[in-house]
């Protein structure tokens, strides 16, 4: 009997595998594995409502799509290449890694630039592509490369900093979920063990960029 509370696993790992509404999906694994733990159906919807108030403050960056939209659609896309057009100096490298500094020096202060597509699609890698055209000609593959490149850092930004600040989601997530596990962890030990971490990535990444520099300097000649 005790095996039937893991059909709530095997129920995600089939609608997962194909292709199923994820939110359905998860919240039919929560009942079932709610209902086989003996679990009353007052208590299950009290432990999800509990729970989704708990980490409502995870939702909070739909609100930043709109304002997204109308600033590209405003031309921010354009004035941002030409921009870096005019700094000749500036290469993909560098510009990647003035970004991560920024995205990680805007952790701290909890303020989330929001990441692939409210920031890095209608900024960040056209101003990488724009500086690399300054320096040859691109082809569709180096477009594609620089692209990824500049998905990559946000990425590197944003999960190894993101708990720099005390009252983030992600910070508040970890120290409520310790917590209903029994465990005591604070906010602020959460963030002093993020500190070195960020730092780590910032220095690694950063000369992985500038050796990327190089390398694409090396194959335009």
């Amino acid at each position: 009997m005790e095996y039937l509370k893991l059909l709530g696993i095997v129920i995600i790992v089939i609608g997962f595998a194909f292709k199923w509404e994820t939110t359905a999906v998860v919240v039919i694994a929560a009942i079932v594995t709610a209902l086989f733990s003996g679990m009353s159906i007052p208590d299950l919807l009290t432990t999800l409502g509990q729970s989704f108030v708990d980490n409502r403050m995870v939702t909070l960056f739909f609100l930043t799509l709109p304002m997204i939209g109308l600033v590209e659609r405003s031309g921010l896309k354009e004035v941002a290449v030409n921009g870096i057009k005019k700094l000749k100096h500036l290469t993909p490298g560098w510009i990647l890694n003035i970004y991560l500094a920024i995205r990680e020096l805007t952790g701290v202060f909890g303020i989330n630039l929001q990441g692939q597509v409210q920031f890095v699609r209608p900024i960040i890698a056209p101003m990488t592509t724009a500086a690399a055209e300054v320096q040859r000609k691109l082809t569709a593959k180096d477009e594609d490369v620089l692209k990824g490149r500049a998905a990559a850092v946000d990425n590197f930004g944003n999960f190894f900093a993101q708990n720099l600040f005390v009252a983030s989601a992600g910070v508040l997530l970890i120290a409520s979920t310790m917590k209903s596990l029994k465990h005591t962890v604070t906010p602020t030990q959460i963030v002093t063990y993020t500190i070195p971490i960020a730092i780590i990535t910032l220095i690694i990444v950063g000369v992985y960029n500038l050796w990327f520099d190089r390398r694409f300097k090396r194959e335009g000649k």
